[in-house]
C-alpha cells in the first residue's frame, strides 16, 4: 500500500531554488492516483494526455500533442540562447494489459484488465511536477536555460513510442535527456545510477512450426510437431548459449507454447512466442541471424517447417558518463551523496534507448520501496504499488538537473 504521510526522507542542503511546495506535493499525489485509477494502453492514452495538457496550460505553458494523437511535449522557459541545447525530461504515460489486484487502496484501477503496474503514473507525475516548479522559477527569472518535457506514449508496445516522439520533433533543440524508472528494490529517498548499459535489448520472437499431422500411433509416418515444438522451446536457448559470448547475455525466454487439441492426434501446426534479451549492443545486432539459424536447425532435425517472425524491439539503454554525473550532482545537491547507490544492469527493456541513439542521456532508478518493507513487490505485477514520497524525490532530481545543466560539462 502506498504511503503519503507528512514525514519525508531527509533533505540535505538548500543551495538550489525550486523546493516543492506542500500544496503542489499533495496535488501531485492526487494527480498520480487519478492516473492510476484510469490506466490506458499504448497509443490509447487520450484521457491521460488531456489531463497533462490541461494542467500545463493552467500553468501558462503551451504543450503540443504529438502527431500520433497521444503524448505531448512542452518547453519551459524562453529560448533566448540558441547555442545552448536544452535538457529534456522524459516520462512514459501508458499502462499494462493486466488486472489491478491491490486491495485496500481507494485508487485501485477502475478499468478491467488495465493497470499502472510499472510506475509510469509516477514517471508522468514527476515530470509534470518538475515542469510546474520550473515554470515558477522561470517566472522569477531563476531558470538559466529552457527545458523540454516529453510525455511519451506506448513505451510498453515494441518497438516503443519513442521513435514516434522523435519523429514528431521531441529532440529538436535538445542536447541531453534524462529520465527515471521506478525500482521496488531501492528505498524511497534514494536513486540508483550506472554508467554504461543499465537495461538490455528486448525483441519479440514468434515461431510457427508446420507438418502434415497424423495419428499418435504412427509418429514415424509424419512430423511429430509436439516433440518438435518442445525441442525448439528447450534446445534453442541452450544452443544459442554456445554460439554467443556468455558475457553478451543473449537469452531467449518463451512466454507461450500452443500445440495440439486432442490426445491421439499429432497436430499440423504449433506456435511459440517469447522474447530475446541481450546485454550487449553488438550481440543484439547479430541476434536475428543467430536466432533464425538456431530455430531452423533444431526444427529441421524433426522435419518441421518453420515460419519465423523476429520483431525488433529496443536496444539497451546505455547511460552517458557525463549525464550520469549530472544526475549524481543534482541528487547530491538535493539530498546528499548518501542518497545515491550503484545499480546493476537489468534484463528489462526500455525504449528510452532510442533517444540515446540521437543525444547523450541517462536513466536513474527511482527508489519506491518504503524502508523496512519486506513485501518484495515487483514490476509488471497486479499488486505493484509505490511509496508516493518518490514523486517528490524525482521532482527534486529533475529540477536540480535543470538548474545545473547549463554549467555542467
Amino acid at each position: 500500500m502506498s504511503r503519503a504521510s507528512d514525514a519525508q526522507p531527509t533533505t540535505q542542503g538548500e543551495a538550489l531554488p525550486g523546493t516543492l511546495p506542500e500544496a503542489l506535493r499533495a496535488e501531485l499525489i492526487a494527480f498520480r492516483r487519478d492516473l492510476h485509477m484510469h490506466p490506458e494502453l499504448g497509443n490509447q492514452e487520450f484521457r491521460t494526455t488531456a489531463a497533462i495538457k490541461a494542467r500545463l496550460e493552467r500553468a501558462g505553458l503551451r504543450p503540443q500533442v504529438l502527431a500520433t494523437g497521444t503524448g505531448l511535449i512542452c518547453d519551459v522557459g524562453t529560448r533566448d540562447d540558441s547555442t545552448v541545447p536544452m535538457l529534456a525530461l522524459r516520462a512514459d504515460i501508458d499502462a499494462l494489459p493486466i488486472p489491478d489486484t491491490k486491495a485496500g487502496v481507494a485508487y485501485r484501477s477502475t478499468v478491467a484488465d488495465r493497470a499502472h503496474a510499472c510506475g509510469h503514473d509516477v514517471h508522468t507525475t514527476s515530470v509534470l511536477g518538475a515542469g510546474l516548479v520550473l515554470a515558477e522559477l522561470d517566472r522569477q527569472g531563476l531558470l538559466p536555460n529552457p527545458v523540454r518535457l516529453i510525455f511519451q506514449p506506448a513505451e510498453e508496445v515494441l518497438p516503443g513510442g519513442a521513435p514516434d516522439a522523435i519523429t514528431s520533433g521531441a529532440l529538436e533543440g535538445v542536447g541531453r535527456i534524462i529520465g527515471v524508472h521506478c525500482d521496488p528494490r531501492v528505498d524511497v529517498g534514494r536513486i540508483g545510477l550506472r554508467v554504461g548499459a543499465i537495461t538490455s535489448a528486448c525483441d519479440r520472437l514468434e515461431v510457427g512450426l508446420d507438418g502434415p499431422g497424423g495419428h499418435t500411433a504412427r509418429p514415424h509416418l509424419t512430423t511429430d510437431l509436439v516433440t518438435a515444438a518442445a525441442k525448439v522451446a528447450t534446445e534453442v536457448p541452450a544452443l544459442l548459449s554456445r554460439r554467443v559470448d556468455a558475457r553478451a547475455g543473449l537469452a531467449v525466454t518463451w512466454g507461450r507454447l500452443d500445440v495440439g487439441h486432442a490426445c491421439n492426434v499429432i497436430p499440423q501446426h504449433a506456435e511459440l512466442s517469447g522474447t530475446v534479451r541481450c546485454l550487449d549492443l553488438a550481440a543484439w545486432r547479430e541476434a536475428p541471424d543467430l536466432v533464425h539459424a538456431a530455430v531452423d536447425e533444431v526444427a529441421g532435425m524433426y522435419g518441421a517447417k518453420t515460419v519465423i517472425n523476429y520483431v525488433r524491439g529496443v536496444p539497451p539503454v546505455v547511460n552517458d558518463a557525463g549525464v550520469t554525473d549530472l544526475l549524481a550532482g543534482a541528487m547530491t545537491a538535493r539530498r546528499g551523496a548518501d542518497a545515491i547507490e550503484s545499480t546493476e544492469q537489468s534484463l528489462g527493456g526500455e525504449d528510452f534507448s532510442w533517444y540515446l541513439e540521437h543525444v547523450p542521456g541517462s536513466m536513474a532508478r527511482l527508489g519506491v520501496r518504503t524502508p523496512g518493507d519486506t513485501a518484495r513487490l515487483d514490476l509488471h505485477r497486479g499488486d505493484f504499488d509505490v511509496d508516493e514520497r518518490a514523486i517528490s524525490v524525482a521532482v527534486e532530481l529533475f529540477t536540480a538537473s535543470a538548474l545545473l545543466h547549463r554549467n555542467h560539462p
